[in-house]
């Protein structure tokens, strides 16, 4: 295990967040930038089959975590979210919670309520929103049984 003590978390990002999220069980890397929350997801490489790992800002929908797939208002999908699409058994680690879940894209219903809790987290997603023509899916992930 690699010293993180003196590791700055809101200076995390892609598979160094992940590796020292995973070797401290979140204690560093859950907490990120502008108060947001981080959690671990993994899905299985629709081509690869390998393994996938993404740190992703979270918010709550009741028991479920709520991540959003907008990939800074990039055209196309960010590749974990093409991934599940593929493959919705999907892997989440909280903290030191790890479990089995499914995902899903949020309904027509309920994506405007989880849009904007999810804005509160992180308003840049509004901008990401208005730089591409497509609709930012935000993704419930349901507890496996």
């Amino acid at each position: 295990m690699t010293d993180t003590k003196n590791v700055d978390a809101t200076k995390l990002h892609g598979p160094e967040h992940v590796r020292v999220y995973e070797e401290t069980d979140g204690e560093v890397g859950h907490d990120w930038r502008n108060d947001s929350d981080i959690l671990i997801l993994t899905t299985t490489g629709r081509k690869s089959g390998e393994e996938r790992k993404n740190a992703l800002i979270y918010g709550m929908h009741g028991d479920s975590p709520v991540i959003v797939a907008s990939k800074g208002g990039n055209p196309q999908h960010p590749g974990w979210y093409v991934n599940l699409r593929e493959n919705p058994e999907v892997q989440v680690q909280i903290y030191g919670d790890k479990f089995a879940a499914r995902a899903r894209d949020a309904t027509p219903e309920e994506r405007p309520e989880l849009w904007k809790q999810m804005t509160g987290h992180w308003p840049p997603y509004d901008e990401y929103q208005e730089k591409t023509d497509r609709e930012i899916p935000v993704v419930i992930l349901e507890r496996a049984a």
